[in-house]
């Protein structure tokens, strides 16, 4: 093992894990229906290794297949293999708030991962021939912000419509657990600007039944709620186990700069931070999948033992 000192404290890594060769796949196109752009995505994953593990990550609102290197190449690193699809809300479609279209594309993007997980096998066989180097039983869905409550509902969580009632099962058989990064709370404390153009913004987290870890910034405070950052952490607190949350005490909504270096709209910029957030997310699912346990371990003996940069939860 090898540990990694930052600090936000100490990240202990396998050391198999460091310094990992991986390889990079753009632009693959996803079948798909009703969306008026093809769906493309990239694909990173590692050099060699058989077995290996999935992410499926969604993006948080405007980004795009080419964000969030940091964590994909860092995943990778770690044995997984990462898939990213451009969503409809990417800036380079220049679909605003105002569009007509911009009312369903949540449905949309829920719709993107269920191509993209329906094929797998397609896309990874456009990829090397990766489709033959993945173990189908261990595919995960990771996402941030809006790409976070679009990922939860493949995990079971549902959209409360505006009367109040759940509404349907988008969950995905194929996805046997996930993280939620900055994930949105509950839809009784929207702004009235998300309340206007982000109504589904509603997420019912009761039914997200699948084994998750959730992580959010303790300074994350959120323009579309009138509440302090304890929003983002509903998605563990109102789901059922087993759930993990991680709060990283100074974090803000992008954690670092988890989308890019030097990203402009990135508040609390530091490199060690996007590394914890992505290693954590590594070890929780390695821990979940019954690869290697050590790590996700290590991490919760450093959160007790440290400094309370972090802070980790579960039931």
């Amino acid at each position: 093992m090898a540990e990694r000192s930052t600090p936000e404290g100490k990240v202990t890594m396998p050391t198999d894990q460091l310094g990992r060769q991986i390889i990079a796949v753009k632009p693959i196109t996803v079948p798909s229906t009703d969306r008026g752009i093809e769906l493309q995505v990239k694909v990173t994953a590692p050099a060699s290794g058989e077995n290996l593990p999935v992410i499926v990550f969604s993006h948080g609102n405007a980004w795009s297949l080419d964000g969030y290197e940091p964590l994909a190449d860092r995943w990778a690193a770690a044995g997984f293999v990462v898939v990213q699809p451009t969503h409809l809300d990417s800036r380079r479609n220049g679909i605003g708030f105002d569009d007509p279209r911009f009312g369903t594309i949540w449905r949309v993007r829920i719709a993107d991962l269920h191509a993209i997980l329906d094929d797998l096998n397609g896309i990874l066989a456009q990829a090397g021939g990766l489709d033959v180097r993945i173990e189908h039983d261990r595919i995960a869905a990771v996402g941030h912000s809006w790409g976070a409550q679009t990922v939860g509902t493949l995990l079971g969580a549902r959209v409360f419509d505006a009367d109040g009632v759940s509404g349907e099962d988008f969950s995905h058989p194929a996805v046997r657990a996930g993280a939620l990064i900055a994930a949105p709370g509950t839809g009784d404390t929207l702004t009235p600007f998300a309340a206007e153009h982000l109504p589904f913004m509603k997420p019912d987290y009761s039914t997200m039944t699948i084994p998750a870890l959730i992580i959010a910034g303790g300074k994350d405070q959120s323009a579309m709620s009138t509440r302090g950052p304890d929003w983002f952490t509903d998605a563990y607190h109102l789901s059922p186990a087993p759930k993990s949350l991680l709060t990283i005490t100074e974090g803000e909504h992008t954690l670092g700069g988890v989308a890019g270096e030097k990203v402009a709209e990135t508040t609390d910029e530091d490199p060690a931070r996007v590394a914890l957030v992505a290693d954590a997310i590594s070890a929780y699912l390695l821990d979940t999948f019954k690869l290697d346990g050590t790590a996700w371990a290590a991490l919760h003996d450093d959160a007790t033992a440290g400094s309370g940069a972090w802070s980790i939860d579960r039931k």
